[in-house]
């Protein structure tokens, strides 16, 4: 027995040091919280990465078999340090998969370096759409459910409930404005239209007078079945559940939601993702999680099938039909080839339940009904895809 352990040890000190060492590199611009009008607890401080450190230790341990020595990088860049110096120092170190959780600004600033022209970038936060329109870049994967993937699959939930009398209530924040435009797009696109909306003038702090403020401000809206909330901040649409004019149910940023990823997902064998995550972090799994998951998953199943370690055949692998990514959402992802898109099926969630998941049965598609979910091919404004 004794005899047997050493071989085994030495066998497995031969693969180590025969083993490919693949290098990832996680970079985070960190941002200083914009104030909120509640003392709730804002975002996790690991937000983002504490899903990709899961995901690379579900990949090393396939990569061990395959002699794959599978290694992540951590850059985070703090709100006031320069975020393309910190890029072009780990780019010159070697870096060519990137995995991202920065805004827009950044994220096009690092894409459109020369160094990182052929380098691979995973953007795990930034929902804009310009980034998957007229901003484009080849260079760049979202596995982030862009705002209009999230409000079609509202829109849809809406048309299979048969809500059409809609009125919408708009926060004062430019994302929750791209989040009214987006859902406004998506019931247009979906054949709904609002009765009614308003914009939240209110910045005082509605702990104490939301009983009363609230069915004043909501008094002179149209009759509807649902309130739509654009509040992505969370400022005030905690504050509308029973304290509307009319007694409705609330959707949007607010009740129930539309979100790439929730703690209340546990079908098709998300409930084990889940214990791990919580066992490693301590806490719920958010779409920022996994989306940065996703990221590093996709690396290693593109590295696997296709054989593949560069960049750009490993994005080549990743937006082709070959791609099929498990991601415990029932079905295979893949990313979209016109820009960079991941498609997925989105849960629309509660704070305690998946109510329903998008697409809905009945809104068809000719090649993938997961692409009735955000920008399709004949809409898209991209050209950096090449058409």
């Amino acid at each position: 027995m004794k005899f047997l352990t050493t071989v085994a040890v030495a066998w497995l000190a031969c693969a180590s040091a025969q083993a490919e060492v693949l290098r990832l590199d996680w970079l985070e611009r960190q941002v200083t919280p914009p104030p909120v009008l509640s003392n709730l607890a804002g975002d996790p401080d690991d937000l983002g990465i504490a899903g990709a450190r899961l995901s690379l230790e579900d990949i090393t341990k396939t990569g061990k078999f395959l002699g794959i020595d599978w290694q992540l990088h951590e850059t985070r860049v703090p709100p006031d340090a320069p975020f393309l110096t910190a890029a072009k120092k780990i780019l010159a170190e070697g870096a060519q998969i990137l995995v991202t959780r920065a805004p827009a600004e950044d994220l096009l600033a690092l894409a459109d370096l020369p160094e990182a022209k052929d380098v691979l970038i995973f953007n795990t936060s930034a929902e804009d759409m310009p980034l998957r329109g007229t901003q484009c870049r080849a260079n760049i994967l979202h596995s982030i459910p862009s705002v209009a993937m999230r409000t079609d699959a509202l829109a849809q939930a809406l048309v299979v409930k048969r809500w059409t009398k809609l009125a919408l209530v708009t926060g004062p924040h430019p994302e929750d404005k791209a989040f009214a435009e987006a859902l406004k797009t998506s019931l247009g696109k979906f054949g709904l239209a609002l009765a009614g909306e308003k914009d939240w003038p209110l910045t005082a702090d509605m702990r104490r007078s939301a009983a009363a403020e609230v069915p004043l401000f909501m008094q002179d809206l149209p009759e509807h079945d649902i309130l739509l909330v654009a509040d992505e901040r969370g400022d005030f649409g905690r504050y509308l559940p029973y304290n509307t004019w009319l007694p409705r149910p609330i959707a949007g940023s607010e009740g129930l939601r539309p979100l790439g990823w929730a703690g209340v997902v546990e079908q098709n064998g998300a409930a084990q993702l889940q214990d791990r995550f919580r066992m490693a972090s301590g806490r719920d799994m958010r779409a920022a999680d996994y989306a940065a998951w996703v990221a590093v998953a996709a690396v290693s199943d593109a590295r696997t099938r296709s054989g593949a370690g560069d960049p750009r055949s490993l994005r080549d692998y990743l937006i082709s039909d070959k791609a099929r990514i498990a991601g415990f959402l029932g079905q295979p992802l893949s990313f979209r080839p016109w820009d960079g898109q991941m498609r997925q099926p989105l849960p629309l969630v509660t704070e305690r339940a998946v109510i329903a998941t998008a697409p809905f049965e009945g809104f068809l598609h000719h090649a993938n009904e997961m692409d009735t979910l955000g920008t399709d091919r004949p809409e898209t404004l991209c050209k950096a895809f090449g058409g």
